[in-house]
């Protein structure tokens, strides 16, 4: 995993967590740019935007592919910054955003995975997690809601569930918001100086800002025990909001233009005479 250097090598190729791989957050340089500068990369945020309008257009269409983008960070990492940027180039009916809060008691009755199970985008649909299934490897851990054992045993039923997913033809895309502490920092303080958005913190995010090591912790094992070859991870430098939208954008667009989504023939019968 690598976010520094000069290279103009695709952005999914440099931030990719390799399977196997150990993850070193301590030491990832969150304000990494992989050579791209802010001027240029505006324009190939417009470009990517673009792409994904026609490509979601055609996987709605074609009704054959599912794509998932999962979101984690810590707080204050950008996720919503992320959705607002990426999701403006979607049509809203393909594109459900689904945001994983405290689960219910309905929902506590059931394993961890059911009601993000529900959540998980059908055919023609590119569907959003702000948050997801991995809350149960990192809240859970972080606040002992859970003894160990239990815990470390979700990462291999967390691997085995999205290999049922892209078995059954679910491209899966995650990616994991990385900034550093200075960073939070000023972005909590944005958020108390913005009247406008001073009721999305809260004293709580102080205690959980407490709490920074043992979420790098879970983070960095998170990223090395579920990155694999069908439902990667990728770590995406996210202090600066352009390189963050540059790189998830591209990434996103380059992995649906794989799937080589098309539109699908017309209905029998229909040709190139207009009805009278």
């Amino acid at each position: 995993m690598s976010a520094s250097g000069d290279s103009k090598e695709s952005l999914r190729r440099l931030l990719v967590v390799k399977p196997g791989s150990k993850v070193d957050l301590l030491h990832f340089d969150c304000g990494a740019t992989s050579g791209r500068d802010k001027a240029d990369a505006e324009k190939t945020i417009a470009a990517n935007l673009s792409r994904l309008t026609d490509l979601q257009e055609r996987v709605y269409a074609e009704a054959k592919h599912a794509i998932l983008i999962v979101l984690q960070g810590i707080d204050a990492a950008g996720k919503d910054g992320t959705i607002r940027a990426i999701v403006g180039a979607f049509n809203p009916q393909g594109t459900p955003v689904t945001s994983f809060k405290e689960p219910t008691p309905i929902e506590l009755a059931h394993d961890f995975l059911w009601r993000v199970h529900a959540a998980v985008p059908g055919k023609g649909d590119i569907g959003i997690f702000n948050r997801s299934h991995y809350e149960q490897v990192l809240i859970v851990r972080v606040h002992n809601l859970e003894p160990e054992k239990a815990w470390r045993r979700h990462y291999g039923e967390i691997r085995d569930w999205e290999k049922m997913l892209t078995d059954e033809g679910v491209t899966i895309l995650k990616f994991f918001l990385a900034i550093d502490k200075d960073e939070q920092r000023q972005r909590f303080q944005d958020r108390v100086d913005d009247p406008t958005k001073r009721w999305k913190f809260s004293t709580s995010d102080i205690a959980e800002r407490k709490l920074w090591d043992d979420y790098r912790a879970a983070f960095e094992e998170m990223l090395a025990e579920t990155s694999t070859g069908y439902a990667p991870w990728y770590t995406i430098p996210a202090n600066r909001n352009w390189f963050r939208n540059l790189a998830v954008s591209e990434i996103v667009a380059d992995a649906i233009d794989e799937l080589k989504p098309e539109y699908p023939p017309a209905a029998p019968g229909v040709t190139g005479t207009i009805v009278e």
